[in-house]
C-alpha cells in the first residue's frame, strides 16, 4: 500500500513512528529451516533495492496503545478500525479476489502457498466483531511494489521482516489500523515527538 507505516507495542519494544537508523535487515532467529530453504530459491530479486522510507528503521514513539499491539498507519485504501488477529499461515495459498482480478488483469483463481506466491511467507488475517475483514498482513514476492496500492487493502513486508512480525504476535493480538489521513506519512515527525517513557529499542516498518 501506498505510504504506509506500521508499529508493533511490545514489551521494550515498539515498532512505528520517524526514523533514527535504519537497520540492514530483519534477525534471522525467526527463520525456520523451510523459510531458508524456499527464500534461498527465491524466484524474485531479494536484495532489491526498497525506497528508504519504507525499509525498518529504528524510532522514538509516543502512541500509547498497549503492549503486544499491532498499529497500522496508511493512506491508501483498505479498511480502518479495531481488529484483532484472527488467523495466522506460514506460506499461505492465495485466491485472488474479483477485485484484483479487475485491476490487475489475467490472474489464476488459485496460487499454493511458497516463494512464487504473493502472499509471501507469512498471512496475518485481520478479524473485527468475529468477522474476517479482508485485511492481511502478509510477505511478498514483489518486493518492489512495496510501498505501492495494487493489493487489496492488505499491507505487505518483506518476507524477512514478515516473519520476524509473525514470530511477535499471536492470536487475538490487537490491530489498530488508522484511518487514511490520521496517522503520519512516513515524512512528518508527529509520531515521535517524544519517546515512550521507559521504552526500550523502537522499529518501524514501512
Amino acid at each position: 500500500m501506498a505510504a504506509w507505516k506500521f508499529a508493533f507495542a511490545g514489551v521494550g519494544l515498539l515498532l512505528g513512528g520517524c526514523m533514527q537508523a535504519t537497520l540492514e535487515q530483519a534477525p534471522q532467529t525467526a527463520m525456520k529451516p523451510r523459510d531458508k530453504q524456499l527464500l534461498a530459491n527465491a524466484p524474485y530479486n531479494a536484495n532489491y533495492p526498497i525506497p528508504e522510507p519504507y525499509q525498518r528503521h529504528v524510532v522514538d514513539y509516543h502512541r500509547k496503545e498497549a503492549p503486544g499491539t499491532v498499529v497500522i498507519d496508511t493512506d491508501a485504501q483498505g479498511w480502518s478500525g479495531v481488529a484483532k488477529i484472527g488467523s495466522m499461515t506460514e506460506w499461505p495459498s492465495w485466491t485472488p479476489t474479483a477485485g484484483e482480478h479487475q485491476r490487475l488483469g489475467p490472474l489464476p483463481n488459485f496460487v499454493a502457498g511458497g516463494p512464487q506466491n504473493p502472499m509471501g511467507a507469512r498471512a496475518m488475517y485481520l478479524f473485527a466483531n468475529g468477522k474476517d475483514t479482508l485485511f492481511r498482513i502478509h510477505g511478498t514476492n514483489q518486493p518492489e511494489y512495496i510501498g505501492q496500492a495494487i493489493s487489496s487493502g492488505c499491507i505487505r513486508l518483506t518476507n524477512e521482516d514478515v516473519i520476524d512480525l509473525y514470530s511477535r504476535v499471536k492470536l487475538g493480538s490487537p490491530v489498530v489500523v488508522l484511518a487514511p489521513g490520521q496517522g503520519d506519512s512516513p515524512y512528518n515527525p508527529r509520531m515521535a515527538l517524544s519517546a515512550s517513557q521507559g521504552a526500550g529499542p523502537n522499529f518501524d516498518f514501512r
